[in-house]
């Protein structure tokens, strides 16, 4: 808002005729009469700060207009940029994220932003920020114009294309998670005006399936990634309860469990993974659980009491967080593992025994080098879980047993398509998605695809934010818009309230500390011949998410680098962590 004359009358111009008004007679409307219409306050426009109040490389939360509406400041190449100020993800601060090269990386799950656009181009979530127009006086002062909606809303979905009827392509997409929802949304944003399917093998539409082992009593309804108008909307079908059970990609058919069959122009395969069960003895009893969908949270939330002993069989995160997620609603926690140190492969011995130590002060038991042997049943029923041998012959009580002991790719009716597999059943795919079938894509869980920094090698990662991306990727490409593959794998879980962020991929050979393991606040950087392949922390935020964009940008940093600075590579350098965090070995 501009201030006329004696500073006393404010004053701007109308959205709609550019005529300047009085604010004061118009009750703060953006419009000078009621011809101007709408009558409603639509635009909030007004000077934030000066040109040279921000810094190059700086990203700095203002205030817009009278009301205290926050908004976020870039600087980068010389160029301010106006967005929302929250990530649209689940909500963390943007402006203690990272910025890289024209984008902005949230904290806490990894999602990125386009600085000019606000348009999201890495995952977790689905909806981008809100950019406001901003402009400079010859004076220096900077002046931004937003949308009172997408100031309230804070985020926004980038332009959808509408079907058309007479386009008769059609894409098919197999499977009902992230990458699903992501690929159908995306290829409505990318201009694919054909029919586009869904099949999902759960009743429900794609949810945020990070909730599964972490907060098993969550209602799914509330999750879901869109609601079902917005499918209906866009002219998306969604085909729920089904399941895929042969392809014939010589005639482009994909064949359902009810005997339906599907012809595809386009198919995009994302299928997930089960979880993988042992077979053992016994190991169909009742209260026997693992977590992979909603309906194994339910059942797993419903079956806990304050009596109850549970059993996790498992020292990775599903088991972790179940662990975590059961102690204070049982009567006790004991957790068992072929392993002496739960998710050393991830991030270390130190960080792992810390983290056992961590789970020890709960009350939570570990039984390292061990495994079980067989499910007994109870005494005085033969169809629920009473007790659990374990591999030297032990006997233990459990009245809950959680198995976390890895998953198996759900690509097995695909064995007789063709389609080029690896040996564990992930689908080998190219850096555009592409599978070794003309017009068929995978992605998520089971595509076997190459992994930014990491030598070039390829991999089946199962992160949420990474399917998401996969199904971007796929899209584009359906729509002709050749997009390899450029995001860094970032994954995150919560323990007992502490957030630890990893990003990268590949098994370390040494891990270097800097901060406290004790107090549980420090970052890692974890080295392999030499080149830091992986970083991970608990309390150093936003040092994760600057080292994936470090390699996104196709960086690369090495154990020499980092030790005379540690935090020289940093685009921003959080004066607080660098003060904080000092090498954990000497």
């Amino acid at each position: 808002m501009s201030i006329n004359g004696d500073d006393k009358k404010k004053s701007l111009m109308c959205n709609q005729c550019n005529k300047e008004i009085d604010v004061s007679k118009t009750h703060n409307r953006a419009v000078c009469c009621c011809s101007c219409i709408p009558q409603k306050y639509d635009y909030i426009e007004d000077v934030v700060c000066k040109e040279d109040d921000i810094n190059e490389n700086e990203m700095k939360v203002v205030n817009l207009g009278k009301n205290d509406t926050k908004i976020l400041l870039v600087k980068q190449k010389g160029e301010i940029h106006a967005l929302g100020t929250k990530c649209t993800h689940y909500g963390a601060p943007l402006h203690t994220g990272a910025l890289g090269d024209g984008r902005i990386r949230c904290p806490w799950h990894g999602a990125c932003f386009n600085i000019k656009t606000g348009d999201i181009e890495d995952y977790p979530g689905l909806d981008s920020l809100p950019c406001y127009k901003v402009t400079i006086d010859e004076s220096g002062l900077v002046r931004v114009k937003a949308k009172v909606k997408d100031l309230e809303l804070n985020k926004c979905i980038k332009d959808m294309c509408k079907y058309d009827a007479n386009n008769t392509k059609v894409t098919l997409i197999i499977g009902g998670g992230p990458a699903a929802a992501t690929c159908a949304q995306s290829l409505r944003q990318e201009g694919f005006t054909g029919k586009i399917v869904l099949i999902g093998k759960e009743k429900v539409l794609p949810y945020d399936r990070v909730k599964v082992s972490k907060v098993m009593n969550f209602n799914v309804d509330k999750f879901t990634l869109r609601p079902a108008s917005f499918y209906n909307d866009h002219n998306i079908e969604t085909r729920l309860g089904l399941e895929a059970i042969g392809l014939d990609t010589n005639n482009n058919i994909v064949t359902l469990n009810n005997s339906e069959t599907l012809k595809y122009d386009y198919l995009f395969l994302c299928t997930g993974s089960r979880a993988r069960l042992p077979t053992l003895p016994g190991v169909n009893l009742e209260n026997i659980f693992v977590l992979r969908n909603y309906n194994d949270s339910h059942a797993l939330d419903k079956a806990l009491h304050p009596d109850k002993h549970v059993i996790i069989y498992g020292l990775g995160f599903i088991g972790m967080e179940a662990a975590s997620y059961c102690i204070d609603k049982c009567a006790s926690v004991t957790i068992i593992g072929r392993n002496s140190i739960p998710l050393e492969p991830i991030f270390g011995a130190e960080i792992g025994n810390r983290i056992k130590e961590e789970f020890e002060t709960r009350g939570i038991k570990f039984i390292f080098n061990s495994g079980i042997t067989k499910f007994l049943p109870k005494e005085d029923n033969n169809n629920v879980l009473g007790k659990i041998e374990l591999s030297d012959g032990g006997i233990i009580e459990a009245d809950i047993c959680i198995i976390g002991i890895g998953t198996i790719f759900y690509t097995d009716w695909l064995k007789e398509s063709g389609i080029q597999m690896s040996e564990n059943g992930g689908i080998t795919v190219d850096k555009y998605l592409r599978t070794s079938a003309q017009n068929v894509y995978a992605g998520g869980d089971i595509a076997y695809a190459p992994v930014l920094g990491s030598d070039h090698i390829s991999a089946t990662i199962g992160h949420y934010g990474l399917a998401h991306y996969h199904g971007k990727v796929a899209a584009l490409n359906i729509c002709n818009k050749e997009t390899a593959l450029h995001s860094v794998p970032f994954f995150w879980t919560v323990l007992f309230g502490k957030s630890y962020r990893y990003a990268g991929y590949g098994q370390a050979d040494k891990v270097i500390i800097y901060g406290s393991l004790e107090n549980l606040e420090f970052f890692a950087y974890h080295v392999k011949d030499g080149k830091i392949i992986a970083m991970s922390s608990v309390g150093a935020d936003p040092i994760v998410a600057d080292f994936a964009n470090l390699l996104a940008e196709k960086k690369v940093l090495t154990e020499d680098g980092i030790k005379t600075n540690p935090f020289g590579w940093m685009r921003n350098k959080p004066k607080d962590v660098m003060n904080r965090f000092k090498p954990l070995h000497t």
